[in-house]
């Protein structure tokens, strides 16, 4: 693993203008004054952006692409979309495509909710694809997709973008040095098409890791690894999981922001393949109340001039300082960092001990009970292959909000030169009372600790930071007095 770091005076002022303010860069799109962290959000000139446009659209024509989905995940974790045809895909990229601020205060289940500085019916954004991003889908004939980030109508950062904010924390790593690497592994339950309403039934009674679920499902799972690949994502395993009709795939690291996106594609690719086989797939934490549910671990590694930070060094099991300091940021974290990370109600339904979920606020090498787990590789591949795992995180996070706080936390802690605590073996749930901290069982404690946390404060800027808290405040109220069964019923679906 490795990391980079983000203290209080490494960090750009992100709180930006007002969704809709006219201040920002000039009229013709290009980037105003900006430096660091910044300058990594503005906007190419808007010439420049039409014919890079231009480039892919003749790309995709001759694949059959009719139009292109251009995302953006909520604070809710919800993929919210905006589609062009193939010929609007230039001045999409050059002008954008209308998007309220609102979608900033959506629930999961759609309701709008408002916050201090975003909500509201006034205002107006400009979502603009990463054209760097496009990728014709290969599950769905005719559409490409592509993540996209939002703007200001004169094409300032909003600093309600949550893809934004994860280049920023990127970039803060870069001023220090330090390039990460990051994936998120998902998880997913697949059961057959069905109403909304319906429990679960699954296409296979196959035991967990058990070749009989593989053999059950083996043309659907060579469609998923078809498509993936198709997409040009290098699929590292697919295998089934614990749960019933619960599969897994791991794909190979990149930037912070590449595996968000990544996560996104692999999440719609699912949901996709499944369609086409009569199939739906469940990405929510909890979809059987009491089943082991799924995860989204996110698997980080930090780098400088091309070494791993987590090997050749004087800390526990071969970390360097700078490895140490920030995954000792992050373990430190980890109550506040759930707000992020795991983001309904129902994700504490998941967080339970002895269950791999990642329950106590510890770490260990290759302890897969710990939040924090160590990971070195064998032996002939640490050098490329340490890394850490937070295992308490699932799919209903926003994928760029999580890697964005952990960077931010764990940068915090590098620059401040913080030690991990002794490493935990075994099972915290079996040590003595009080030995091992329990991460927060219930969104209110994470929501105290979130609003502690001046790091997340401050590297979110207050228009982000606002708008998440009256989204999770929201979310913990519509649930306060659900049944797990109610919760898990409302959510399954959703994700």
């Amino acid at each position: 693993m490795s990391t980079g770091t983000v203290s209080s005076t490494g960090l750009a002022d992100s709180s930006g203008p007002t969704p809709g303010a006219a201040s920002g860069p000039a009229a013709d799109g290009g980037p105003g004054p900006a430096a660091g962290p910044r300058a990594a959000v503005s906007l190419p000139p808007r010439a420049e952006r039409g014919e890079r446009a231009q480039a892919v659209v003749e790309r995709l024509r001759p694949a059959g692409v009719e139009a292109v989905a251009v995302t953006w995940v909520d604070n809710a974790g919800v993929a919210r979309v905006k589609a062009v045809p193939l010929d609007g895909l230039v001045h999409a990229a050059q002008w954008g495509v209308g998007a309220a601020p609102c979608f900033d205060v959506f629930l999961a289940d759609d309701t709008i909710v408002t916050s201090r500085l975003i909500g509201g019916p006034t205002g107006d954004l400009r979502l603009y694809p990463d054209l760097d991003r496009v990728v014709p889908l290969a599950a769905q004939p005719g559409w490409a997709w592509a993540p996209g980030e939002r703007y200001t109508q004169s094409g300032a950062p909003h600093p309600g973008c949550q893809r934004l904010f994860a280049r920023r924390m990127t970039a803060a790593a870069a001023e220090r040095g330090i390039a990460v690497k990051a994936g998120i592994e998902v998880e997913w339950v697949v059961a057959l098409a069905g109403p909304a309403q319906e429990e679960p039934r699954y296409p296979t009674d196959g035991p967990a890791y058990g070749m009989h679920r593989l053999t059950d499902l083996s043309d659907y799972l060579r469609d998923v690894l078809r498509a993936l690949g198709a997409q040009g994502l290098a699929v590292l395993q697919i295998h089934p999981e614990y749960a019933p009709g619960q599969f897994e795939v791991s794909v190979a690291p990149e930037g912070p922001v590449e595996a968000a996106d990544t996560s996104v594609l692999i999440r719609q690719t699912v949901r996709a393949v499944s369609a086409r086989h009569g199939l739906r797939a469940s990405f929510a934490p909890v979809v059987e109340v009491g089943s082991v549910g799924n995860g989204g671990h996110l698997h980080l590694s930090l780098w400088r001039d091309g070494q791993n930070l987590a090997r050749g060094g004087a800390g526990p099991h071969g970390l360097t300082a700078e490895a140490e300091g920030f995954l000792a940021g992050v373990l430190g974290a980890l109550p506040e960092l759930l707000v992020l990370g795991s983001s309904s109600p129902a994700g504490y339904l998941r967080l339970v001990p002895s269950h791999w979920a990642g329950a106590y606020q510890c770490w260990g090498l290759e302890n897969r009970e710990a939040a924090l787990r160590l990971v070195t590789g064998s032996s002939g591949e640490r050098a490329t292959a340490a890394n850490a795992e937070i295992k308490c995180f699932d799919a209903t996070a926003n994928p760029y909000l999580a890697v964005g706080a952990v960077l931010a936390a764990g940068l915090a802690g590098l620059d401040q030169r913080l030690a991990l605590p002794p490493e935990f073996t075994g099972d915290p749930a079996e040590a003595a009372p009080g030995t091992v901290p329990r991460l927060p069982a219930g969104p209110g404690d994470a929501l105290a600790a979130f609003q502690k946390s001046s790091v997340l404060r401050e590297a979110l800027g207050e228009p982000l930071y606002e708008a998440v808290l009256a989204v999770r405040r929201a979310e913990s109220e519509q649930y306060a007095s659900a049944t797990p069964e109610h919760l898990v019923a409302a959510t399954r679906w959703r994700y």
